[in-house]
């Protein structure tokens, strides 16, 4: 019981700062006062409220005693609701990982030249697709160069769009298998250790012919050409190897709660 009340009151502390700063807050940063932001948000204020509609549960027996379950919001931004999707993407996660099957955990980022050409394109959800495909189609031709044939790897991408920091870096987070199958010979192939720098310099070339392609202008041609000449290594990606359950478990807790802060996925 005291466990329940103690979520209860932490939603409702946090539901109170919303309530007493959410306006002012708007109008300090007008980007937020927009539907994006503004339907999750109020539908965070009435979950669990007779106002935001309930159901009536009556005695069969007696047909006095009523009682009314309220609905909840089932919004991302919803402490209590939010809880609720990351323990079903964990679990759908959970269900998909192979038990034996290594994992490694590869972190994909851009320039900072290109964040402002990405936050223009923030609420563009083919842009957004585009590059998890690209951040796909990277580590599937790393993959296939490194054991000279053509397989097909498993993956789980979360776009995410803010560092620890709070500033606006899009990035990708994967979960991909460590090898792949080559759909030919029906024959899994491990993928085994390999030298990171082959990724930088993969990434590099699958994200700028993205952008070349998906934002054909005359400005994007000659920031991609600048760019290939001032990051001549490559651009940076972060690798991690670990097994599964125990890591993955956690990686993908930690990937659903990106979800709900203001992600796409794949």
């Amino acid at each position: 019981m005291k466990i329940i009340e103690t979520k209860k009151h932490n939603k409702d502390i946090f539901r109170s700062i919303f309530k007493d700063h959410w306006e002012e807050f708007k109008e300090l940063y007008p980007s937020y006062n927009c539907d994006q932001y503004e339907e999750p948000v109020q539908k965070m204020f009435g979950c669990g409220k007779e106002s935001g509609g309930y159901s009536e549960h009556i005695c069969l027996n007696c047909g006095r005693d009523i009682k009314r379950v309220c609905f909840t919001c089932k919004s991302c931004f919803c402490l209590s609701c939010a809880k609720g999707y990351v323990d079903n993407f964990v679990s759908q996660v959970s269900k998909i990982l192979h038990p034996g099957v290594i994992y490694r955990h590869i972190v994909l980022t851009i320039p900072e030249q290109l964040r402002e050409i990405f936050y223009r394109y923030r609420h563009d959800g083919f842009f957004l697709t585009e590059f998890m495909r690209c951040g796909y189609e990277c580590l599937e031709d790393t993959v296939c160069t490194l054991r000279r044939q053509s397989l097909k790897i498993g993956v789980i991408i979360v776009v995410q769009t803010h560092g620890r920091s709070g500033r606006y870096n899009p990035h990708l987070h994967i979960i991909m298998t460590d090898g792949g199958v080559n759909e030919e010979k029906e024959k899994w192939v491990d993928l085994g250790y390999f030298r990171y720098e082959m990724i930088h310099n993969k990434w590099q070339y699958h994200l700028f012919n993205m952008l070349k392609r998906v934002i054909d202008t005359v400005e994007i041609k000659q920031l991609v050409n600048e760019l290939y000449k001032e990051y001549p290594k490559g651009l940076v990606a972060n690798v991690q190897k670990g097994k599964v359950p125990e890591y993955c478990k956690g990686l993908a807790k930690y990937l659903a709660k990106l979800c709900c802060l203001s992600t796409d996925s794949c």
